[in-house]
């Protein structure tokens, strides 16, 4: 008996300190070969105050950027309750609230191109989406432009310039990192005028 006790004991005491052990050298790896990435991948202000993570999206709500898809995940990309809407595609509660954010989006970008992005009005599956489309982005153009006072093309430059390829030339899709790109805006044109608040919410 003793001898069983003995052996549970060793094994449990290995495994145990293989763990901890196992731990703390990824750790130490991470923050060695890739610090930022480890620590969350936080974008910053001029200050060096955290505005925000490229990995998490966060709601923007100012004419003067580029909008993010809606979020289901808590009260809006909180990351302690990612998930989706969980409303299929026959729900009449889906359907009310997309054709409501269609026409509020139709009326504060009267000068957009096209139909509304269907990206802008449904949720990620993870309700933490950080990205949206090149088209998604391209088509809040002129609301952007006529906010910041300044000529279409020059926004739109800005865009081209955020666009992510896909990984390894082959997997996923194009995109556009929202955070990033509206920092760029700033750094470009200046914060737009009343001081919108780059801090997550």
């Amino acid at each position: 008996m003793m001898q069983h006790v003995s052996t549970s004991l060793r094994t449990a005491a290995v495994t145990i300190v293989l763990t901890v052990a196992y731990t703390l050298v990824v750790t130490a790896v991470a923050q060695l070969l890739l610090s930022r990435q480890a620590d969350g991948s936080v974008i910053t202000d001029q200050r060096g105050g955290a505005v925000g993570s490229e990995l998490i999206g966060q709601t923007f709500t100012d004419a003067a950027y580029v909008h993010s898809r809606p979020s289901a995940a808590g009260g809006g990309y909180d990351a302690a309750a990612s998930s989706g809407s969980n409303l299929g595609t026959t729900s009449a509660a889906l359907r009310e609230r997309v054709s409501a954010a269609v026409e509020k989006l139709r009326a504060a970008n009267p000068d957009a191109p096209g139909p509304v992005p269907a990206e802008l009005v449904t949720a990620s599956g993870s309700g933490l989406d950080p990205h949206i489309s090149p088209a998604a982005a391209e088509w809040q153009i002129p609301r952007i432009a006529a906010a910041r006072k300044v000529a279409v093309e020059r926004v739109r430059a800005v865009v081209a310039e955020h666009v992510e390829g896909r990984a390894l030339g082959l997997f996923g899709e194009p995109r556009v990192n929202v955070l990033r790109l509206n920092r760029a805006m700033d750094q470009r044109f200046g914060p737009p005028r009343g001081g919108a608040n780059m801090s997550p919410k």
